[in-house]
């Protein structure tokens, strides 16, 4: 037995008890079970944290941030307890309830197709099983690394008649099903920075695949937004009014204007119930790991510049690097309050003595510590901060990438420590004497 098999049947060993158990007890222990995830799950803590600080629309202070991060991973707990309890589950209606299905019906007894979107609020799962208990449905599934394990959980999804496919076959069989009367059912909140399409998501720019209003408009269906919200150890689902395509448009236009019409809904409904929201995930990642390593591949970075004179003019020439190689992410920076010039990065404060670089903040998931000052390492490791380097490491990193001419380069070291070989940043002559920044005078 391999270990894929094994840990797929440790889960469902460990796991089916929960099966026997009404939804309310479920509830009640994968809440305990999600506090205990929040402190042991280190990187998904700190995601959460950083991206609901990030969530500029919800205006969090830190305490509020972290009781709606644990709410999540409450939230996410529940979700995985369930699955034994749905896979033996024959009466949906004990468990969810849609308060306005006529919605849909009525589209759907005239034979016309619908493209249901949704996020991953509360539990997305119930939203596919309860449309399947009235219609012919199918939904883009993306597969998980485990196959035992991801077979069962297409199993539970699959047994009130639907369909599970593959992302890659989304477009071609999402339009024959829509041609045909079905449903189509897509979770839309994941991010994809390769889309070019964004939407300013909870005051964060967020990057989204435009699948669903490409349907809505080649086919004629709507696009409905499917909400889901848990209510007294069940769920409550509610629909939207239909959002039609309006194919006097030009297809570009009309595929924007449906987008910004479904992002809306969704957001407006995580602004209602935030802890039911799935903060752990990549939601605003700007950029893909084509270019970046993964390590370095961070949406919010802090910047902290040193006080000297010397290692300050040294650095200062570089920051258009940095600022190139993130040049959609959010870019903080910390540095003493002296007569020089920056990039345009999203937001300078400025300290006057390095204990003030020490900041009560959960947004930053990447620091860099050009100050050299000790205390920040251990202080940012306690808030959000994935990675926190300086120099010297960034040095040590790029060191076999680097021609002996280019070892002291510090725009040669960014992008040779932080971007993947043979990408187009390597070459790019980033800096010339039109665009580099002014030294401090000293």
């Amino acid at each position: 037995m391999n270990k894929e098999t094994y840990f797929y049947y440790l889960i469902r060993f460990i796991t089916f008890p929960f099966a026997l158990l009404p939804y309310s007890w479920i509830h009640a222990i994968g809440k305990g079970i999600g506090i205990i995830a929040f402190y042991t799950m280190r990187e998904y803590r700190k995601r959460a944290l950083s991206n609901l600080s990030l969530a500029t629309d919800l205006q969090l202070k830190p305490k509020k941030v972290v009781k709606i991060a644990k709410q999540s991973f409450q939230n996410l707990a529940i979700n995985c307890l369930e699955y034994p309890k749905l896979a033996l589950e024959k009466n949906f209606s004990k468990v969810i309830h849609c308060v306005n299905p006529e919605i849909a019906d009525q589209l759907y007894k005239q034979g016309k197709g619908i493209i249901f979107f949704c996020g991953h609020q509360s539990n997305w799962e119930v939203l596919f099983l309860d449309g399947n208990t009235r219609m012919r449905g199918i939904a883009i599934g993306k597969a998980i690394k485990n196959k035992h394990l991801y077979n069962w959980i297409v199993s539970i999804r699959e047994k009130n008649g639907g369909k599970i496919i593959a992302p890659k076959n989304a477009v071609r069989e999402g339009f024959r099903a829509l041609k045909k009367g079905i449903f189509v059912g897509i979770v839309g909140d994941q991010g994809m920075p390769d889309s070019g399409y964004s939407f300013p998501f909870l005051g964060r720019i967020a990057w989204t695949s435009t699948a669903p209003a490409l349907l809505a408009y080649k086919t004629g269906c709507p696009i409905i937004y499917a909400s889901t919200t848990r209510k007294k150890g069940g769920y409550q689902i509610h629909y939207s009014d239909p959002i039609w395509p309006n194919t006097d448009e030009p297809i570009d236009t009309a595929v924007v204007s449906m987008m910004n019409q479904v992002l809306t809904l969704m957001q407006e409904h995580i602004k209602r119930h935030p802890g039911e929201w799935l903060w752990q995930h990549n939601r605003w990642k700007q950029q893909s790991l084509k270019t970046l390593y993964k390590r370095f591949r961070m949406d919010c970075i802090c910047i902290i510049l040193p006080q000297s004179g010397e290692k300050l003019n040294a650095l200062l020439p570089h920051l258009h690097t940095l600022k190139k190689i993130y040049a959609n992410d959010f870019i903080s920076i910390l540095t003493p309050k002296m007569d020089y010039e920056l990039p345009p990065f999203d937001e300078i404060l400025y300290y006057t003595d390095l204990k003030e670089t020490l900041l009560n903040d959960y947004r930053f998931k990447l620091i860099f510590n050009f100050a050299e000052y000790e205390p920040i390492k251990k202080h940012y490791e306690k808030l959000s901060a994935l990675e926190i380097v300086d120099l010297a490491t960034l040095k040590k990193l790029a060191d076999q990438h680097l021609p002996a001419h280019l070892k002291d380069d510090i725009s040669e070291i960014f992008k040779r420590s932080l971007c993947r070989p043979n990408t187009s940043i390597w070459n790019d002559s980033i800096l010339d004497s039109n665009t580099a920044p002014s030294q401090l005078s000293t």
